[in-house]
């Protein structure tokens, strides 16, 4: 019997080595700087996205792929297998959990299961890492449903804001907030808690940022996975790898770069961790 098929998208930000690795289909979305269109990490890679980002004096436009770029995924999935999984970024937030959904019903040669995560970036890569892992040791569509949602609980996502330029301009925070933030030198940090990107703590400087973010991490219990993730940010990234080496070995670790989607609102500079506690 063929294995399961996993199939997530680009705003899962998992590295490429491990998607090739893994067997991961990923769908990539869509970013536009003013007529031109890119699909992430085929057409634009983050160090030329952010370079465009920062030179450009509007803010690009993102969107998800087309239904019809899903239903020809997973025609070729159902090709090789009767059952696949589908993982992506939390619904309330994006529409690829809905055109994911739509293209799926489209499939009649596969089960194809269709999953919100409830979350972004790694926290939804780590959802989709160990559905992939899960079926290349065999289990079942069923068995890896069962994994997935035990595991919906203990993951979790946090994110420091370097700049609150990019939230302004893409009207998620009002200018004289802005402003007011900048001056105070703040540096806001997000996590995503019931399927909303909420504001945990507004902490001055990137040096505090930083050590209390490192510190809900160990506040949170055992870690069974971690990623750090950064958008344009590779040395601060290696600093908060190093930071949490001391509790989770730093060969286990997945340093990725997050790409147009979530870069055009959070801007360079930023830096995340996305966890994956161990069950009690």
């Amino acid at each position: 019997m063929a294995k399961v098929k996993v199939l997530t998208d680009s705003i899962a930000d998992i590295p490429p080595a491990i998607r090739q690795e893994l067997d991961i289909t990923s769908i990539p979305c869509i970013v536009r700087f003013g007529n031109q269109e890119y699909r992430d990490r085929v057409d634009i890679f983050p160090s030329e996205f952010y370079r465009r980002l920062i030179a450009s004096p509007v803010l690009p436009q993102t969107s998800q792929p087309a239904v019809g770029v899903f239903e020809e995924a997973y025609q070729k999935l159902a090709e090789q297998t009767d059952e696949i999984i589908a993982i992506h970024p939390v619904g309330a937030l994006s529409g690829i959990y809905n055109t994911s959904c739509l293209a799926a019903q489209s499939v009649t040669k596969a089960k194809i299961l269709v999953i919100d995560s409830k979350q972004i970036s790694m926290g939804v890569g780590w959802l989709v890492i160990l559905a992939a892992r899960a079926a290349q040791a065999g289990a079942r569509l069923a068995e890896i449903k069962t994994l997935i949602e035990d595991a919906l609980p203990c993951v979790h996502l946090l994110a420091m804001l370097d700049t609150l330029e990019y939230a302004q301009r893409g009207g998620r925070l009002s200018k004289g907030k802005a402003w007011l933030g900048t001056l105070l030198n703040v540096k806001p940090v997000l996590s995503v808690i019931d399927s909303q990107v909420v504001p945990v703590e507004n902490i001055r400087t990137q040096k505090r940022a930083v050590n209390r973010m490192v510190e809900m991490v160990l506040e949170s219990g055992a870690i069974q996975e971690l990623a750090v993730m950064h958008a344009e940010a590779p040395q601060l990234a290696e600093t908060l790898a190093e930071m949490l080496s001391s509790i989770f070995p730093k060969e286990r670790m997945v340093i990725t770069e997050t790409g147009p989607v979530l870069g055009t609102h959070v801007g360079p500079g930023t830096v995340g961790l996305a966890w994956l506690n161990r069950k009690s």
